[in-house]
């Protein structure tokens, strides 16, 4: 039976840039860019053809900003999709690679990201399962002083972006993928558990924040709804624009009251 043929839209680099000037992308700012490839439609030259659109809108003095996470490199115990047998727990935790910016894939944030984190002169993060990458003009500005012990806190990429007037994009992404609302779970009474990653010399535990994505899609709902968030169409994906820092202020006090959590260890 034959491949039935693409439905489209027909999306261009060229026309990406050009919907992402539109819906008020700036040339020389930051953009800290959560995205599905599959979204937009027929993107002729794939996600190589999203990046050089992006780069484009922001002009060589602008930065592009990724999350590149890799929530593999975890413990095994908490695996759940899917989870693995308890006897290969052991194995797995003195077999599994240490985090390494210059190779190690990222996973579950789609196709752009990863293609970022590959392109020339990018620059990654230092966390080993939360890391972000930048290419652009402040690319190290924004990646450097990563801690290992501060998955999206104070010593993130998040706090920095918030701190240089940076802006979110949601590309054809819910606010679910939303990870400036990580940053105000530092900032509110949050749950402590300890975090199991394979390290430079071997196993390591590591007392982090707990994170959580629960209910940011309601957070982002209301958010939206109160705030001022650009909103339009690149290809045949929605798009939001709006500050990083908007995003925190309010993500503090919706979650305080929203979603408490007590804290644990």
């Amino acid at each position: 039976m034959p491949t039935p043929p693409p439905t489209g839209p027909l999306v261009t680099r060229g026309t990406v840039a050009a919907q992402l000037r539109d819906l008020g992308v700036r040339d020389g700012e930051i953009l800290l860019v959560h995205s599905s490839l599959k979204s937009l439609g027929w993107v002729c030259g794939g996600p190589v053809a999203v990046v050089q659109a992006l780069l484009d809108a922001l002009g060589p003095n602008g930065t592009l900003v990724v999350p590149t996470q890799t929530g593999d490199l975890s413990d095994p115990a908490v695996w759940e999709n899917p989870p693995v047998p308890e006897e290969w727990w052991g194995t797995i935790r003195t077999s599994m690679p240490a985090y390494d910016p210059l190779i190690t894939p990222s996973r579950g944030v789609g196709v752009i990201p990863e293609t970022v984190r590959t392109w020339p002169d990018a620059a990654r993060s230092a966390h080993p399962q939360t890391s972000f990458a930048a290419l652009g003009a402040r690319a190290r500005e924004v990646t450097d002083g990563h801690a290992t012990d501060c998955r999206l806190g104070e010593r993130s990429p998040l706090a920095r972006l918030e701190e240089l007037h940076a802006r979110v994009l949601l590309l054809g992404a819910g606010y679910d993928t939303c990870t400036s609302f990580h940053l105000a779970e530092y900032r509110i009474p949050s749950p402590l558990v300890k975090v199991g990653r394979p390290g430079p010399v071997g196993w390591e535990t590591v007392t982090e924040v707990s994170i959580s994505s629960d209910r940011f899609d309601e957070l982002g709902h209301d958010f939206e709804r109160d705030r001022p968030v650009v909103r339009g169409r690149v290809g045949a994906a929605d798009a939001r624009l709006f500050p990083v820092a908007d995003a925190v202020a309010f993500a503090e006090r919706w979650l305080a009251v929203h979603r408490p959590r007590e804290d644990e260890i």
